[in-house]
């Protein structure tokens, strides 16, 4: 099919339309409709879809005619989240390397000018707990030209409370070590849902700490999605006041095209400017509209009713264990 001969004059519509399907489906009569062909019949999936042909269709339009464009309201974080900026993105990871080029230009004031060197002399240190996703570490090195002593792996609980959650008192020891030996704390990832099996850190101790030391706190986790119903736990709520998260509503809703948001506090619009938190490009504001429209179709009700039924298929799952 990716093969081109000579004097070739192509193929019309329709033909090509055909070849799409055949790739998709290829011999129905082979094989029973799958799981994911039948999800199309999803009316929030076929909206979702549809934003991505209007995405494709506003980038041919003229770029003098975007501030005509009401896409302001696109970025408007949940009411959970007061005071707050969002910034949309593809890989999930990518928030939170952004996150910490805005920790690093706040916290190193001559790092424009002088750029690496001063880190030099105070190295920051980022703090992952044993329980994150695997690789998180090795990305966030790789996207800020950190060298891996950077990452400090903070283990769980061995003693009391759950083996899946960060050990606060470890943690807090970390962070005296480090700053008898030089070190500048510079960010802390907590977890509200580790990718593993879902447990919540104690986020609201460790936002207690965070403030002593001066760390940045950032939260990521499925549970963040709870934020969103009428009852949530007193340790995911406190990450409504922490400095950063990333919510991925994707897998929330079923949804495997729409982009994850990081949520992030800060008044200082030149750094957020120059961690690439804020953009320029108004092709870039575009990246929200496959969310903005899902949510749209979808109304409160029934974004609160789709994480409801995540949670009780979890709770049944859990049930028959």
């Amino acid at each position: 099919l990716l093969t081109l001969t000579s004097g070739d004059l192509g193929q019309d519509m329709v033909s090509i339309l055909q070849l799409v399907q055949n790739l998709m489906h290829g011999d129905e009569d082979e094989e029973p409709q799958s799981p994911r062909s039948r999800c199309l019949e999803d009316k929030v999936l076929k909206v979702e879809l549809l934003s991505q042909t209007v995405c494709a269709f506003v980038i041919l339009i003229d770029p003098a005619k975007f501030p005509s464009m009401e896409l302001r309201h696109l970025a408007v974080p949940p009411a959970i989240y007061e005071n707050g900026c969002a910034y949309f993105h593809e890989e999930e990871r990518e928030g939170l390397a952004k996150i910490c080029r805005l920790a690093i230009h706040s916290r190193y004031e001559d790092f424009v000018v002088d750029g690496f060197s001063v880190l030099y002399n105070k190295k920051p240190v980022i703090y992952l707990s044993a329980a994150a996703r695997p690789g998180l570490g090795q990305y966030l090195c790789n996207q800020l030209g950190l060298p891996f002593p950077c990452l400090c792996r903070v283990p769980c609980n061995t003693m009391f409370g759950s083996q899946h959650q960060m050990d606060v008192a470890f943690l807090e020891k970390l962070i005296k070590d480090d700053i008898e030996r030089g070190r500048l704390p510079l960010l802390l990832v907590a977890n509200a849902g580790t990718a593993a099996v879902g447990h919540t850190d104690k986020i609201g101790r460790l936002e207690e700490l965070c403030e002593q030391y001066g760390i940045w706190l950032h939260v990521e986790g499925v549970n963040l999605a709870t934020l969103a119903l009428g009852y949530v736990s007193s340790s995911v709520l406190a990450a409504a006041k922490c400095g950063s998260m990333t919510m991925t509503p994707g897998p929330w809703l079923g949804l495997p095209a729409v982009p994850a948001v990081t949520l992030y506090k800060h008044d200082d619009p030149a750094l957020t400017l120059v961690a690439g938190l804020i953009s320029n490009k108004p092709t870039d504001k575009l990246r929200a509209l496959p969310l903005w429209l899902s949510l749209q179709y979808l109304g409160l009700d029934g974004f609160v009713e789709r994480i409801k039924h995540a949670c009780q298929l979890v709770s049944r799952s859990l049930t028959f264990k």
